[in-house]
């Protein structure tokens, strides 16, 4: 069965008509039902574990555990066209999911405290407003605002003193309307549950702290931080499950750097773009396709890797090392065969990353560049004008490959990633050996088909598919003109504002 917002979409363009609903049912097709007529979107025969599937993918995450139970419920869900009420009934073996548009009153809800009820307040995803009681402990509504994030598929939290508390979704932050905004005293309370004795050490020395929270539907990476009304925090999510290569869809020639026996493989992008995402899938295809020894150094860990073929050692810095040099350097002695550092931050860590590259081991980085070839200038440019030379020819002979990406909304909700993949071959290595950089470029545009790809021709792909908006790749482009010029070749026009 296909996923379910491909039918609410359908719905929702027959909304007008009385009566309009979708019905799906255990030995039937899928039907869309209006007073005058019944539309088979589905044929042939569902089975309660298909309609399970579909359903269970959009089933708030406090109901989740043990969908669908014996008897009736029902829920609210919103796509960018609208919202729903899905309600579902179970009797024995039968299942029947029934899908209408959501009208003046709010859905009722099984979930806890009703969250995440109600009608939709504008067309973003995940817009309806907060309904229900805040639990008056401080652990219950730190738990409760983890799970409005997870029911609304949002990225982030963001939880400041004096100010309702805000979600990033699909990239753009919105308010969880309803709920008011939160007094300094009874966040720091609430954020102290959730945080090790260490972080409120450092975080009363020097108003900054990291760390990872877990519960049973995912992690989150947290930072909490003081600005001028008080204390606050932002936490990402970070989901338990780890997405495969596969079904992120990485190219061959971002799947064959994983087969390297050694060298620098870096993923770069701005923060939120998606970069710890993609490491964590490529670390996974290494997990299961080879036998070796992976070691990773992280502030805070994100993604928690399980041994399948490899054995796999996380250390978190602060926690299990002192700093990310620290723990590179201890990496040589550890046997590791590949190493992930989480961030190349200071120079003395780029310098031992490509030491540990040259010295035999596969070592995996992130930096903050939006482009690959400006990330070739920006690890050159760390070092000092005597030791450029030096690192030029360290560089050309370590670094395989970079891949650089950002994040695009995709048409009909949810975001997508840009990839840009430079890999070194001997001609890339000779323009960085010889400072020759900003050749880069060309050199991309002829390897093509070695796997090469710029951010350029991977937006264009993208708007030619139809995945994502004209306007929305040409704000992500990082070379505007060239975009442009790109864009009305293949016949698309952009207004005259963005133009």
């Amino acid at each position: 069965m296909a996923r379910i917002d491909f039918f609410i979409n359908k719905l929702l363009k027959d909304a007008k008509k009385p009566g309009a609903r979708l019905v799906f049912e255990t030995g039937q097709g899928g039907l869309l039902v209006n007073e005058d007529s019944a539309v088979p979107v589905i044929q042939g025969t569902l089975t309660s574990l298909q309609i399970i599937g579909a359903v269970g993918e959009i089933v708030p995450a406090e109901m989740k555990t043990g969908f669908p139970a014996e008897g009736a419920m029902s829920f609210a869900y919103q796509i960018p066209a609208g919202a729903v009420t899905v309600s579902v009934e179970k009797r024995g073996e039968s299942l029947k999911a029934v899908i209408a548009p959501q009208k003046e009153e709010p859905a009722a809800t099984n979930g806890a405290n009703g969250a995440g009820a109600g009608p939709a307040a504008a067309a973003h995803p995940g817009r309806a407003p907060f309904g229900g009681p805040i639990p008056s402990a401080p652990a219950a509504a730190m738990e409760q605002l983890l799970h409005i994030m997870l029911q609304r598929r949002a990225s982030d939290l963001h939880i400041v003193s004096a100010t309702t508390p805000m979600l990033r979704i699909d990239g753009d932050i919105v308010p969880l309307d309803g709920y008011p905004a939160l007094a300094a005293d009874w966040l720091e309370e609430m954020l102290w549950t959730i945080a090790p004795e260490r972080s409120r050490a450092q975080w009363a020395e020097t108003k900054d702290t990291d760390f990872a929270h877990e519960i049973a539907a995912a992690r989150f990476r947290v930072n909490v931080f003081a600005d001028r009304n008080g204390i606050g925090a932002v936490l990402r999510q970070i989901p338990n499950e780890i997405r495969s290569a596969e079904s992120m869809g990485l190219s061959k020639a971002i799947l064959d750097l994983c087969f390297l026996t050694k060298g620098l493989v870096l993923v770069t992008g701005p923060t939120g773009s998606g970069k710890s995402t993609t490491l964590a899938a490529m670390i996974d295809y290494i997990n299961r396709n080879r036998e070796d020894h992976i070691l990773t150094i992280e502030d805070p860990v994100e993604f928690v890797h399980p041994n399948k073929k490899c054995l796999v050692n996380q250390r978190e810095v602060g926690v299990n090392t002192s700093s990310f040099k620290q723990a590179l350097r201890a990496a040589l002695r550890e046997d590791p065969d590949i190493v992930l550092v989480g961030e190349l931050r200071d120079l003395e860590t780029i310098a031992i990353a490509i030491e540990t590259a040259e010295t035999g081991h596969l070592v995996f980085g992130t930096l903050h560049t939006n482009t690959a070839p400006s990330t070739v200038d920006r690890i050159i440019d760390q070092f000092p004008a005597d030791r450029q030379g030096q690192v030029r020819t360290m560089l050309s002979e370590s670094l395989k490959g970079v891949i650089s990406q950002t994040l695009c909304k995709k048409v009909g909700g949810g975001r997508v990633a840009v990839q840009e993949v430079l890999l070194c071959t001997s001609a890339i290595s000779n323009l960085i050996r010889e400072g020759k950089t900003f050749q880069i470029p060309s050199i991309m545009q002829t390897g093509r088909a070695l796997g090469m790809v710029t951010i350029n021709d991977a937006l264009l792909e993208l708007v030619k598919k139809k995945t994502v908006d004209p306007k929305e790749a040409y704000l992500k482009a990082p070379n505007k003109p060239e975009f442009k010029a790109l864009l009305e070749r293949a016949g698309h026009q952009l207004t005259d504002a963005l133009a």
